[in-house]
């Protein structure tokens, strides 16, 4: 759990970095990319890991320009990553200048539940997460190249040397 800003914005930097970089990775051709028919698709969750961002937050008070959870997918893997990029930038001014330590201890009504302030942050780092855990998966499939977020992947692996196990 969070403590002060800073501790929350270490971390979010690191994850939402490693976020951009996986995004930077699509391909307009990746972005239809399904485990099977009916599944979500690469496109989709990517855009989804970019509205959550403004729709969880404004629902705790904080206020910058993101697009909104009802606003169309680009159609473009450049035009998602740009909008990842716009909204996290925003997201992390919007936490420096609007909030203080104190905010963190906050509640709010967070689907049904009442959540602290820095709770809802620990879910947006760990929702984050989660769907890049899923797009990594959804890359491999779409043939992306990959990097390592927690460690190097296995194209990062053999360029060290590393054996790769079949």
């Amino acid at each position: 759990m969070y403590h002060t800003i800073d501790e929350f914005l270490t971390e979010w930097t690191y994850e939402s970095d490693s976020t951009q970089q996986i995004l930077d990775l699509f391909n307009d051709d990746s972005l239809g990319t399904r485990v099977k028919e009916g599944e979500r698709s690469l496109g989709f969750l990517a855009w989804h890991t970019i509205v959550s961002i403004n729709e969880m937050m404004s629902r705790v008070g904080l206020e910058f320009e993101a697009p909104h959870h009802d606003a169309s997918m680009p159609e473009s893997a450049a035009e998602i990553a740009a909008g990842y990029k716009q909204a996290n930038m925003a997201f992390k001014e919007a936490i420096r200048s609007q909030w203080t330590d104190v905010n963190l201890s906050e509640e709010h009504d967070m689907y049904g539940e009442m959540w602290t302030n820095a709770t809802t942050l620990n879910v947006i780092v760990k929702h984050q997460i989660h769907h890049r855990g899923q797009m990594t998966m959804l890359m491999r499939l779409a043939g992306l190249p990959m990097i390592g977020v927690y460690g190097p992947s296995r194209e990062e692996w053999t360029s060290y040397g590393g054996d790769v196990p079949k």
